[in-house]
Parts: C-alpha cells; sequence; structure tokens
C-alpha cells in the first residue's frame, strides 16, 4: 500500500510542475483534425475563478519561451494557455523552417483562426477560468495571429503584440474591432517598416479601435526574449535582446490587464 501511494505521489508531481505555488499541466486539445499540445499554467493556491490569457508563441513555435511567459502570468494570479499554433507541439530549431511553419498557418487565416478558437475554447472550459475575462498576448508570428484574430472579430477583452507584423491584406473596416489592442513595437526592427505602421494607425483609426502602439527606440525585433541575441548572431538576424523595452512592455501589460479585468493587485516583472 505504502509503495502504490509513493508512485501515485510521483506521478502526479510529474504531471503536474509545481513552483511557488504556480503549477503547470501539459494538455492536448483538437482543432479540426489536428491534435495541438499546449501548456496550462495557474496558481493552485486557490480554485476561485479568475481571468484567463492565452500566449501564442514566436515562429520558432511552442517552446520553452513561450511557456516561461505563461508561468509569469500564472504568477500575477491568471490562467495561462500557452498555445501550439503548428499542431503536435513542434518547433523550429531553423529560420528555414520557422518560416516554413510560419507561413502554413500565418498564410491561410481560416486555418489559423480554427487553431485560434480552438484554444481560446479550451481556455474558457477550465473550471477555474471566468470565461468572460480573457486576453491574449503573442510574440512576432504569435503577435501577428493576434491582431489578424482581431481584425476577424474576436471577441475577448484585450490582445497585445510585442514584436508582431502589423501588415496586411485584409484591413479591418469600421465595427469590426471589437477588442481592445496593444502593440509593443522595436523601433529598429526592420521587418515592420515605418510605412507598416503608418498604415497599421490609419486602419485602427478608420475602423473605430481602442488601440495604443509603442514604439521603443534602438529596439529591435524580439526585444523581449532573452535568447533573442545569440540566436541572431548565430542566424544572421536582427533579432536582439532589450531590457528597458522588455520591462517596460511587461509593466505596461500588466497595467491593460488589471484595466480591462478591473484589478489592483500588483504583478511581477520580468527576471
Amino acid at each position: 500500500m505504502i509503495m502504490r501511494i509513493s508512485f501515485t505521489l510521483i506521478s502526479l508531481l510529474l504531471a503536474f510542475q509545481v513552483s511557488a505555488g504556480v503549477v503547470t499541466k501539459n494538455i492536448t486539445y483538437k482543432a479540426g483534425d489536428t491534435e495541438m499540445k499546449g501548456m496550462l499554467a495557474f496558481d493552485n493556491t486557490t480554485m476561485a475563478k479568475r481571468p484567463g490569457v492565452l500566449v501564442i508563441h514566436e515562429w520558432w513555435g511552442h517552446n520553452d519561451y513561450a511557456r516561461k511567459r505563461a508561468k509569469m502570468l500564472a504568477q500575477l494570479g491568471y490562467v495561462a494557455l500557452a498555445v501550439d499554433m503548428y499542431g503536435g507541439g513542434k518547433t523550429a530549431a531553423h529560420p528555414d523552417d520557422a518560416g516554413k511553419f510560419a507561413n502554413a498557418v500565418g498564410g491561410n487565416p481560416e486555418l489559423a483562426k480554427q487553431r485560434y478558437d480552438a484554444a481560446l475554447k479550451t481556455l474558457k472550459q477550465q473550471l477555474n477560468v471566468d470565461g468572460d475575462k480573457i486576453a491574449a498576448i503573442g510574440y512576432c508570428f504569435g503577435g501577428g495571429i493576434l491582431l489578424n484574430m482581431a481584425r476577424m472579430g474576436t471577441d475577448i477583452n484585450g490582445v497585445v503584440s510585442f514584436h508582431g507584423s502589423l501588415a496586411t491584406k485584409n484591413p479591418a473596416k469600421k465595427g469590426d474591432i471589437v477588442t481592445r489592442i496593444r502593440v509593443f513595437n522595436g523601433e529598429a526592427d526592420p521587418f515592420v517598416k515605418p510605412e507598416h505602421i503608418k498604415a497599421f494607425e490609419e486602419e485602427m483609426k478608420a475602423a473605430g479601435a481602442d488601440y495604443k502602439l509603442v514604439n521603443y527606440p534602438g529596439a529591435k525585433h524580439s526585444f523581449t526574449s532573452k535568447e533573442a541575441t545569440a540566436k541572431g548572431k548565430k542566424f544572421g538576424l536582427p533579432l536582439e535582446y532589450n531590457a528597458l523595452a522588455d520591462k517596460d512592455s511587461w509593466l505596461q501589460t500588466q497595467a491593460f490587464f488589471k484595466e480591462i479585468f478591473g484589478e489592483t493587485e500588483t504583478g511581477a516583472t520580468p527576471k
């Protein structure tokens, strides 16, 4: 009997990784016929319903960085779902593969929406999530996906794009956007050109969207990721971590969430 209990405890610890009250749980869900592999993160000291936040990964896929951000959100009191947009939880180690994965989903609006909707439904189904209080954050590829979901009328409290693409072939029309939008961009990011910013702001104003765009001087692409600088050097890409832009964008995101969710608690900053 003692041996059985021990094995049960070990199994539970393997299924739920606990760190300072934050629990992470791998979760499988379906988008059409495709199996998606995400990760839930939440504080297990209470099962009271709380706001939920989707975390959509960079073009590298559902990796440790997306999971790290989900854990940071859990530390702030939210239930976070690190989303899988590629299927099978796959990731890319080389920009060529990352580009193929990202284009296959990002270049297919219907597929992207199907996978986004499946993740949103999964998050709302969690017993400790308040389905009326939902937000989403996305990085690079994920930020662009979220802005497109906003253009397609996703009805959640707010979306936040970190160094995501702004250009679109299908700009929103007046009344299309019902969620609030925050965009954090690096002014020195060559992937987001001044004309993209100008067109985006004109689009948001014409659509009557509640939006804010912050452009960080000197910040390059992927400025929130501490792994960005090494990857940039390795692959000859304009990627670079920027501590000031990372910290400020995260603090502004926390303030945004308090506003849209009606909260007053203080939150953590990047470590």
